[in-house]
């Protein structure tokens, strides 16, 4: 944790969330006169962005002192740097190898990575809980919500 980068994170998240709101208005209304429109996710999700912004702030505030210890504990910042770097690079290797492999494949391996990154060691169940959400998110959003995802490349 570190209590300068919560500070920036915040105050980005509660600009970012006033831009959702502001950018939520400007979608058109629904077309059959419904008071909820396309506009109410965005706008709602913008709200939440910003109260989560600004708990964050907060808490930064109050915590200044149990954000040092940990700090010192975990090592500084390099640590939790390689751990982001980590799992940024497999985010952005999972957008591009999405298409080619097939959601299955690229969501496993890219959940398995995540939690070795996070907790080493621990194979067995990081293996079996991204092998189960991947399987049950495809199969929940293919056979039951009717939608698509790219499939294996076979």
């Amino acid at each position: 944790m570190n209590l300068k980068f919560d500070r920036v994170a915040s105050i980005v998240f509660l600009v970012l969330g006033i831009l959702i709101i502001i950018e939520s208005q400007k979608i058109s209304e629904s077309a059959y006169g419904s008071q909820i429109g396309p506009s109410t996710f965005p706008f709602v999700l913008g709200i939440v962005l910003i109260g989560l912004s600004i708990l964050l702030f907060f808490e930064t505030i109050r915590h200044q002192a149990m954000y040092k210890i940990v700090q010192e504990q975990e090592g500084g910042k390099s640590s939790n740097f390689k751990r982001f770097l980590i799992i940024f690079i497999s985010a952005v290797a999972y957008a591009f190898l999405l298409e080619k492999l097939g959601y299955l494949i690229t969501t496993f391996a890219f959940l398995l990575i995540s939690f070795q990154t996070l907790e080493r060691g621990k194979w067995v169940s990081s293996i079996i809980v991204a092998a189960a959400f991947s399987a049950i998110i495809y199969f929940g959003f293919v056979n039951v919500l009717g939608g698509s995802l790219p499939k294996f490349p076979l």
